[in-house]
């Protein structure tokens, strides 16, 4: 690897389980081919069908050579290595890590989310010096951590790519910016903000970017009202989609 040795060596060289193994959490449970409000019949024809919704939990080591962008061992151990060094117990920082799928996510607290990815910034051995975004995720049924924010991340000098994850409930829905660590993620973080109402703390200009100023509420969000007008055909009257009865 290249970079500062010197730094690379005063890391461990194995962690063999730092985290808790921790089983998939189960968020909701949906019956039918559509969500259920309780009222009418389902017509899908799919009415038995009972699905999970579920999201990766602590994933065991060794996580294997990931992708083609590089060993996820090597960056757990690196990451987890500097931040101790910074007098920041990996454990109090990061909540798990998952790899699902060929991609590793750090779900990271919030109030940790700025210095864990200043590190994987600045320190020689990981070197993330390209966030390719911000996005916002709405899970209702999970209750106190009902928005997710997402941030992809990728080294150019070592040709890796991981995920940073953080959530905040709906009723305190604050997340630090992280402008001051990738400017780049202005635009982003308002997106974020105008289509979640997510509140990046710490954001210069945190404005709607994509509807007007005085717009109520937040698009993406699974509880915002479908909308529509009605629409009348061959003397039939057609109601608006929130309004139209409910398959399920």
């Amino acid at each position: 690897m290249s970079g500062d040795d010197s730094a690379v060596e005063r890391r461990p060289a194995d962690l063999s389980q730092p985290l808790a193994v921790q089983a998939a959490e189960v968020i909701a449970v949906r019956k039918g081919m559509f969500p259920s409000d309780g009222g009418g019949g389902d017509t899908s024809g799919y009415g038995r069908l009972v699905r999970r919704i579920e999201l990766p939990g602590q994933s065991p080591r060794p996580y294997g050579p990931g992708d083609s962008y590089g060993a996820f061992d090597e960056i757990e151990n690196e990451l987890f290595g500097a931040l101790d060094e910074q007098g920041l117990a990996p454990e109090r920082a990061i909540e798990r890590v998952v790899v699902y799928r060929g991609q590793m996510t750090f779900q990271v607290r919030r109030e940790h989310l700025a210095q864990v990815a200043r590190t994987l910034r600045d320190d020689p051995a990981l070197r993330f010096e390209l966030c390719l975004g911000v996005s916002g995720v709405h899970f209702p049924h999970e209750v106190g951590r009902e928005l997710h924010v997402s941030v992809p991340l990728m080294s150019i000098t070592h040709n890796r790519r991981i995920s940073l994850e953080t959530t905040c409930p709906d009723s305190d829905p604050h997340v630090p910016s992280l402008y001051g660590v990738y400017p780049a993620v202005d635009w982003h973080e308002r997106e974020t903000w105008d289509m979640f109402g997510v509140i990046f703390d710490g954001h210069p200009a945190l404005t709607r970017i994509l509807m007007p100023d005085d717009w109520p509420g937040h698009p993406q969000r699974k509880d915002y009202p479908l909308g529509g007008i009605p629409v009348e055909y061959k003397g039939a009257e057609i109601p608006p989609p929130d309004q139209r009865r409910a398959y399920h």
